[in-house]
């Protein structure tokens, strides 16, 4: 088993090693690759202006993080073009459908990025223009699998002749149209000709009249890719996915109905999750996805062992139907807790309306699950993601469970997202997020945004003013924005404006949103007003930051415009990341 991760920089633990890995595949796979050639690896990654072009990297990876195949990618943004530079599985595993999908993977990127096209050099399937005829098999075999995608050679070209002046392995010169069917004319391939020629192989001004006789050998107007030689059709169409389909991946929390509490007032229902899916299945922009499961040890990352494994204990022994609410809260003597099980609950909880019954850690684990879940997508590459889960997270601490909250699922989902580079997490639900920032009030790896209700007249009343900025290493990466009991929308989408600002500023990887919904109009738990409308432009401001985003559920209790609000929002957040990505200059 293995996942496919896009590497973002090399500033985390995990992509400084995964770098030093893809150094190693090169220097054994790649013996003509030079040292400096391995070596420039990082600064082509994080130095887009010095090569001129940005450079993308998948990696292919095992749960331990070993690498099982790399692909590299550059982004021509000028030109309008994609350059696969290397693709390739480790030593010892080849045939395992690695490159494939590493393939497939690229081929989605320079999709979503609206190119002309990936152009890539392969060695030649003509047995007379194959020097080394131990190869031809194995060069047969690769076009051959190109050839499924529609990417062929390119036609009527001494290209490669011209570059190597004759000498070593002659190759053809392949576009992949990406599904596009796209022409490309003579002047455009000749300007893409050289810009790799410049930029990729390092050839200077001063070799002006090679750099003409190079580029010259591109005649045809249009240029013409070769006839189809191993496949009936031009292209295999299942093999090319559609471009620019809107589609965030979606992880429901399928067992969260488990835990239902029907004790008069308990607001946090299982309908909350039906009212969502009906109205976001209308946009189409989602495709489900299955959870899987998690060790245990990604939330005792954040959260207290002892309250874990109390957690877990006190709900296997609680008999069904049955919930208990803290009715003592000894948090005075840490040392001696209650040996009472259900009366050791205050010892763990912040209120009295948070229930512990036999299903409450079992749902609070599958949220775990489907959060973890979405996280693996956006470290794929997706820009966005979302688990929708309940019961909510942000109110969950170290060690406490408040606010119908038991594990902090956003928390634990960014943790494990800071091993890949740094995270902002903003929480826009109507309450505070008290959890997330006792969870990550120390660190600096990980900035905590959140925009809320005053805590002056807002649960948890306790947590969530302005002064609260962190402390340690944490001091000034814990932002809060408490906001009066009533506001119009414009004083909220002001406020948001500076909120993400704060995230640009912190120049993260990867953000978290904890997206609640009961900042909308008649909640039953908040009072500000937000119409389906304003859930719209909201979710256009957070889209256009155009980070890869995490959407957690958190918050959002009217179960009459609960599902509307959310299908506006995702609407915008659509909206405000295709608006960003077709306005970015190439």
């Amino acid at each position: 088993m293995f996942r496919i991760r896009k590497i973002h920089d090399t500033v985390s633990r995990a992509n400084r090693e995964a770098m030093e890995q893809i150094k190693a595949i090169l220097k054994e796979q790649f013996p003509l690759a030079t040292k400096q050639d391995i070596d420039k690896l990082p600064g082509q990654l994080t130095d887009p202006l010095k090569y001129r072009y940005r450079s993308v990297i998948f990696v292919a990876e095992d749960q331990r993080n070993r690498i099982k195949g790399f692909a590299m990618m550059l982004h021509f943004t000028d030109l309008d073009f994609c350059y696969l530079e290397y693709i390739s599985a480790a030593p010892g595993q080849t045939g395992g459908g690695i490159g494939g999908v590493l393939y497939e993977r690229v081929r989605e990127e320079a999709m979503a990025l609206c190119t002309l096209g990936l152009i890539f050099e392969v060695l030649p399937d003509e047995p007379h223009l194959c020097i080394q005829p131990e190869l031809l098999k194995q060069n047969i075999a690769r076009l051959r699998f190109y050839e499924r995608y529609g990417a062929r050679p390119i036609l009527n070209t001494a290209f490669d002749v011209a570059l190597t002046d004759g000498y070593g392995d002659l190759f053809f010169l392949v576009r992949d149209e990406l599904g596009k069917d796209a022409a490309i004319s003579r002047l455009a391939m000749r300007k893409i000709a050289r810009a790799i020629l410049e930029r990729k192989y390092g050839v200077g001004s001063k070799d002006e009249a090679y750099l003409q006789r190079v580029t010259n050998t591109f005649q045809d107007d249009p240029i013409r890719l070769r006839l189809p030689r191993y496949t009936k059709n031009k292209s295999d169409t299942s093999q090319t996915t559609a471009v620019n389909k809107p589609v965030i991946p979606m992880v429901v929390n399928t067992g969260h109905d488990i835990h239902h509490v029907k004790d008069r007032g308990y607001v946090e229902a299982p309908v909350r999750i039906a009212t969502i899916l009906k109205e976001l299945h209308k946009t189409g922009l989602f495709r489900e996805l299955k959870s899987r499961s998690v060790s245990e040890r990604y939330i005792t990352a954040v959260h207290d062992k002892d309250f874990v494994t109390y957690l877990r204990n006190v709900c296997e022994r609680m008999p069904a139907g049955k919930s208990t609410y803290p009715v003592v809260f000894p948090v005075r003597n840490q040392t001696r807790p209650p040996k009472d099980m259900e009366i050791r609950a205050g010892y763990y909880c912040i209120d009295t309306f948070t229930p512990i019954n036999r299903n409450a850690y079992l749902a609070a684990r599958g949220a775990v699950n489907c959060a973890m879940t979405a996280a693996e997508e956006v470290i794929g590459g997706n820009p966005f993601a979302y688990a929708l889960v309940r019961p909510p997270g942000h109110h969950a601490e170290r060690r406490a469970i408040g606010g119908f909250c038991y594990f902090n699922s956003a928390a634990i989902a960014a943790n494990y997202l800071s091993d890949y580079g740094r995270v902002a997490v903003l929480d826009v639900d109507f309450h505070h997020g008290n959890g997330t920032q006792d969870i990550f009030y120390d660190r600096d790896d990980v900035l905590t945004v959140s925009i809320h209700g005053h805590p002056n007249e807002a649960y948890p009343f306790f947590s969530g003013f302005e002064d609260e900025t962190g402390e340690g290493k944490g001091e000034g990466f814990n932002i809060n924005y408490p906001l009066p009991e009533h506001i119009t929308a414009e004083r909220y989408r002001k406020t948001l404006k500076r909120a993400l600002a704060r995230v640009r500023g912190f120049d993260p990887i990867y953000l978290v949103l904890s997206l609640g919904l009961d900042t909308a109009k008649n909640d039953p738990t908040g009072t500000w007003a937000l119409t389906p409308e304003d859930f719209r432009l909201n979710g256009q401001m957070i889209g256009a930051v155009g980070l890869p985003t995490l959407i957690v559920q958190e918050g959002g209790y009217n179960n009459r415009n609960l599902g509307i609000n959310a299908r506006h929002f995702f609407t915008g957040l659509w909206e405000g990341y295709s608006q960003r990505r077709a306005s970015k200059p190439r």
